[in-house]
């Protein structure tokens, strides 16, 4: 089942050349779903990011058997022994 969500009406000031480009791309008609969908990305790429930077730091471990000695690893991984 589909939620409908109710549309709130918003001012918005923007740059003179800023809206010419705009008609030129989208038209005038279209202008809101534009912005919408723009704001909505937006959005969701500062989510990601507080995501990704609350994420830093906190990966605790060992490592990786490569950390050290990245060489030694690889020619032990081509002769066959693991470590």
């Amino acid at each position: 089942m589909s939620r409908v969500m109710a549309r709130v009406r918003l001012h918005l000031r923007l740059d003179e050349e800023l809206v010419r480009e705009l008609d030129r791309r989208v038209g005038p008609r279209p202008r809101s779903a534009f912005v919408e969908e723009a704001v909505r990305r937006a959005l969701d790429d500062q989510r990601r990011w507080e995501l990704i930077w609350s994420a830093v730091g906190t990966v605790r471990g060992r490592g990786h058997p490569w950390d050290r000695d990245p060489a030694a690893w690889v020619r032990a991984q081509r002769h066959g022994r693991r470590g």
